[in-house]
């Protein structure tokens, strides 16, 4: 190592002292539970848009026990439009098996809480370490970005030979004291100095032993995964409107895109879609309405939304579905290109 652990380390709590976030909604009272809630909505989402949501979840779920005692269509409808939805799902799970099987409390460990669902061991770290003080070293985005710049990593940081990189980093120079403060600070530079375009370099405590800084290669450090063209996928969507207004919806299987969410029903080509809306002996003529592109990490969709206003209510309908209006008491969580589509109806 290019620098002793103690030089870094105090550098690091030096600049939180007097740059740190310490406002935001969820640093206020910490429990392992708001610590919790926040690390899986910061997951791939910027700050901003968060907080919002973040106040609304909290508003709803103040306990773990509320979470756990809840339908899951209501936190996916209180997750809607923060994309990633499995994330939700893990959350939902999580909080039931917390109730169930740990008298509602987070356990000690990091292992123990990386068990949960949808919790890694960078999240599991970050949640007993902010909330509870316990020596555990985080890695998260911006910690990676930032420790793979201070040493100028070579190649991706995603391998496993750099991601073992850098957690024997990030175990040798975590303090055995201050540690919420030290982690806060970990992601607050990557957050608010070391980013990952335009890095504020002169604002930076760790400039001195930076080697990236040094080589001047900020800018091409870290080395961004190998690109993948991603594949192209295409959906005909059958937005179907009853002669009140109400739009069909039903609920998707829990696997897949989407999973738990209620969307139109989705067909591979329009044929499918023409011959399911024969099947429910509904006289009515689509209109074609303009396609868009939605992307997911791994894949992009084409979207063909099929408007239909039926001339009467329809007989048929799953049983796992439903008749939306925005105005309705029940809850249920929307995908984003739904919510798109139905704005434009409502």
């Amino acid at each position: 190592m290019h620098c002793k652990p103690p030089w870094f380390q105090r550098q690091v709590l030096d600049w939180f002292d007097q740059h740190g976030r310490k406002t935001l909604p969820w640093q206020q009272s910490k429990t392992p539970y708001t610590v919790w809630v926040s690390e899986i909505m910061l997951q791939q989402t910027q700050v901003s848009t968060v907080i919002p949501y973040y106040e609304r979840f909290m508003a709803r779920f103040p306990a773990v026990e509320d979470l756990a005692r809840a339908d899951q269509d209501e936190v996916l409808h209180h997750w809607t439009g923060l994309g990633y939805y499995a994330r939700a799902r893990n959350l939902h799970k999580a909080a039931q098996l917390l109730v169930e099987q740990h008298q509602s409390e987070f356990p000690n460990s990091v292992d123990a809480v990386a068990e949960l669902p949808g919790i890694g061991r960078s999240t599991a770290g970050a949640i007993l370490s902010l909330s509870r003080n316990v020596h555990a070293p985080i890695l998260d985005g911006n910690v990676k970005r930032v420790l793979a710049r201070f040493f100028a990593m070579e190649g991706w940081p995603g391998t496993t030979a750099n991601q073992k990189q850098l957690w024997h980093w990030a175990e040798q120079l975590t303090p055995a004291k201050r540690v919420a403060d030290f982690n806060q600070c970990m992601m607050d530079l990557g957050a608010m100095v070391c980013t990952r375009s335009k890095p504020a370099c002169d604002q930076c405590p760790l400039q001195k032993h930076c080697l990236a800084f040094q080589q001047q290669r900020t800018l091409e450090l870290p080395e961004r995964k190998p690109k993948k063209d991603k594949p192209s996928k295409t959906a005909w969507l059958l937005i179907l409107q009853s002669p009140d207004g109400r739009i069909y919806l039903e609920k998707r299987p829990q696997q897949g895109i989407w999973g738990g969410l209620h969307a139109f029903p989705q067909f591979a080509d329009r044929d499918q879609a023409e011959s399911h809306l024969a099947l429910l002996n509904a006289e009515a003529s689509f209109e074609d309405w303009e396609p868009f592109r939605h992307t997911f990490s791994h894949y992009h969709l084409h979207i063909h939304p099929l408007f239909v206003r039926l001339p009467k209510p329809l007989s048929a309908v799953s049983d796992n579905a439903l008749w939306y209006h925005p105005g309705m008491a029940e809850q249920v969580g929307l995908s984003a290109p739904v919510k798109l589509l139905l704005e434009r109806l409502f």
